[in-house]
């Protein structure tokens, strides 16, 4: 295996370094990668975290993964670790670059094209290639909190299969999103999974843990570590909807993301700062919430609660 100028031999874990560009400061940003290689052929992993430089959970699983040595007695393959795509957005608490770009809407990218076009053409030209599967990290946004989740493409078979094997709480199908990391993968013939838990710029232990027994379930499932998998019950989601704020307001969560409600129920509700309203929030359908926002002020038309249809 060659990524960039560096050769990664057989049964060896090596760290690559892919030059992007440098900070205003001229401080170096790189690509940095670790690679784990076992000493048999077989399939090539890509777990990655941070995309968006805000979402910290998702940069802790990939990170926790390496420090615990899930990799670290490969049998078969290779894994391709890549805790932190996005430094910039990371070192700014951001979820995107500082000219407002997102990395996730600017793949493949390119050499001559804006720093995010840039960031994605380094992951697409040098990594991609590589990767027979992956499964990418991340968390909700802004004030939202996901409970663990996977989300797959509805008509790649593949990316279904590996969602299930990876075993969240709730797996939601749905389509592809243009210029996306996951649809550039697609399109490559990769089957990609995205890891959706907790909220950004916030650590969730929870969503952590989860998606570091997700990647010990790919493993064991594709035979590149020993262990056996126990069965998890996983509530598949075809279809989805936001409820959202019919009022501005402070808003009061009677019911969170992990909880099943039914039609009609009471989620939550709005009210006035000086107590001179108080309207409810109902849901609309019977369904499982998979995200809810955390935000206790809120505006007319906000998002509110995810709910997920079976």
């Amino acid at each position: 295996m060659k990524i960039a100028d560096k050769t990664i031999p057989k049964n060896k874990k090596t760290k690559v370094e892919i030059p992007i560009a440098r900070l205003p400061s001229n401080t170096p940003i790189d690509l940095v990668a670790h690679v784990y290689r076992s000493a048999n052929p077989g399939p090539t992993m890509l777990v990655l975290g941070g995309l968006h430089g805000d979402e910290i959970n998702g940069i802790e699983i990939v990170k926790r993964a390496q420090l615990e040595g899930l990799y670290s007695d490969l049998k078969i393959g290779s894994v391709i670790s890549i805790p932190l795509l996005n430094v910039y957005g990371f070192i700014n608490f951001s979820r995107g670059l500082p000219d407002g770009k997102d990395v996730n809407r600017s793949f493949p990218g390119g050499t001559s094209g804006s720093l995010a076009s840039r960031i994605a053409h380094t992951l697409t030209h040098h990594i991609l290639p590589h990767v027979d599967f992956a499964i990418d990290f991340h968390t909700g946004g802004a004030s939202i909190y996901n409970y663990p989740q996977v989300r797959v493409y509805s008509d790649d078979p593949e990316a279904v299969k590996l969602g299930e094997v990876f075993g969240m709480p709730h797996l939601i199908k749905g389509g592809l999103i243009s210029k996306s990391l996951r649809k550039t993968a697609h399109k490559m013939g990769i089957p990609m999974v995205v890891f959706e838990g907790g909220e950004s710029l916030r650590m969730d232990e929870f969503s952590i843990d989860e998606g570091v027994k997700g990647i010990r379930r790919v493993l064991v499932d594709k035979g590149m570590i020993d262990g056996v998998n126990e069965d998890v019950h996983q509530v598949v989601l075809n279809s989805n909807s936001w409820i959202r704020a019919n009022r501005s307001g402070m808003l009061r969560c009677l019911k969170v993301s992990g909880d099943y409600v039914m039609k009609g129920e009471l989620l939550g509700t709005i009210s006035g700062p000086y107590g001179h309203f108080v309207v409810k929030v109902l849901a609309k359908k019977t369904g499982m919430i998979y995200g809810h926002n955390n935000q206790p002020i809120v505006s007319q038309g906000d998002a509110l609660f995810h709910i997920g249809y079976e």
